[in-house]
This record gives structure tokens, C-alpha cells and sequence, in this order.
């Protein structure tokens, strides 16, 4: 009976992915076989293009003919595996993407139910008055620091005439400060000593033993 009907197959059903890889091997073998008929025919049309008209050039024509009868056959049976092969990779994609589709729609969901529990939980006007507290104790905050920040027995309005005038005193006291000597860089000799020299001194001291006279 089996023989007749055949025998229930109980082994695991094939799928798109073994599908596809077994037509793309057939694809792969049929170009082997197409790769040597096209070398054969490379090889007839050298010697044929070596020959002359006669018997022995039409009996090589006749067999390249038939090596290109065989050519196309298998073009043919290659397109139509590719095409095949196709057909059942867009299945697959169309497959996969309806797979990540409910994939998203069950996490969409699951999402959704543990918002809404999560949020149910809430209470919005507990949320509301502690919003209105914190707000409360930064405007006391900010009126502790302006406290904490005031100036005591500063005046805070100068103008610019008063600036001017305390520029020019300044100037004016850098000036008198340079008369009197005070300015003098180090190891000079001070002002009333470089005018004149005293009657009881023969020559004007140096300014290097002025400077050891001074340490």
C-alpha cells in the first residue's frame, strides 16, 4: 500500500528559508553547467574560425548548435528558479514583517496596561499642592537671600562727576608722591642728592655704593 499511496511523511515540513536555500543551489549548479557550455562553444568557434567551408566546418557547427539548444534550456530553467526564488524571499520578508508587526502590537499593549495601572495610582492634586508648596518655599528662599545680601552703610548711587573728580585727586596724589621721591626705582640715587652735592664731599657717591651704603 505504501508503494501504491506512499507513506504519511512525518518529518518536519520545510520552510521558506530551506526553501529558498535549496533553489538557489539548483541556481548555482545550473551556472556551472552553463559556464562549461559556454566554454565549449568558445572553443568550436576558434576552430571553426580556422577552417574552411566544407564537411568537417558544418559538423562542428551542428554540435555547437546543439550546445546552444542546451544553453538556452538551462537559461530558461535558472530564470525561472531565480524568479522562484524571489517570489518566496518576499514572502519571507512579508512574513518577518508581520511577525515584528505583532510583535509591536503586544508590547504596545502590555505597555499601555501598565500605564494606565501606574497612573491610576496618581493622585493629581496631591501632585498639584506639594507644586504649590515648593513654589512657596522658593519665594521665601529668594527673599532670605536678598536679606542675606544687603549692603550696610554703602552708598549705592555714585555718578560720574564724582568718579571724575576722584580720578583727578588720585592723579594729582601720584604726582606729589613722584616729587617727593617716593617713585625713585631701586638702587637710584633720591632727588635731593642728584641736584647738588654738599660742600664737605669731593665727589658725587655711585649708585651702586649708595645701594650698599643703604642694605
Amino acid at each position: 500500500m505504501n508503494r501504491l499511496f506512499g507513506a504519511k511523511n512525518t518529518g518536519p515540513k520545510p520552510t521558506l528559508s530551506s526553501a529558498i536555500s535549496t533553489t538557489d543551489s539548483h541556481v548555482e549548479s545550473i551556472d556551472v553547467k552553463l559556464a562549461k557550455l559556454n566554454a565549449e562553444l568558445t572553443t568550436y568557434q576558434q576552430r571553426m574560425a580556422k577552417m574552411r567551408d566544407g564537411p568537417g566546418k558544418t559538423a562542428l557547427k551542428q554540435k555547437a548548435l546543439k550546445i546552444l539548444q542546451r544553453r538556452k534550456m538551462y537559461e530558461g530553467q535558472r530564470d525561472q528558479m531565480q524568479q522562484q526564488s524571489w517570489n518566496m524571499e518576499q514572502a519571507s520578508m512579508m512574513t518577518d514583517n508581520l511577525k515584528n508587526v505583532m510583535t509591536t502590537v503586544d508590547v504596545m499593549k502590555s505597555t499601555n496596561k501598565s500605564l494606565r495601572k501606574q497612573y491610576g495610582k496618581v493622585d493629581i492634586d496631591k501632585i498639584e499642592r506639594m507644586q504649590d508648596e515648593m513654589q512657596d518655599l522658593m519665594e521665601v528662599g529668594n527673599e532670605i537671600q536678598e536679606s542675606m545680601s544687603r549692603s550696610y552703610d554703602v552708598p549705592e548711587d555714585v555718578d560720574e562727576a564724582e568718579l571724575d573728580a576722584e580720578l583727578e585727586a588720585l592723579g594729582e596724589e601720584a604726582e606729589f608722591e613722584s616729587g617727593l621721591g617716593m617713585g625713585q626705582g631701586v638702587g637710584e640715587m633720591p632727588g635731593f642728592m642728584q641736584d647738588e652735592v654738599p660742600s664737605f664731599i669731593d665727589e658725587p657717591p655711585e649708585a651702586g655704593k649708595v645701594k650698599e651704603a643703604a642694605g
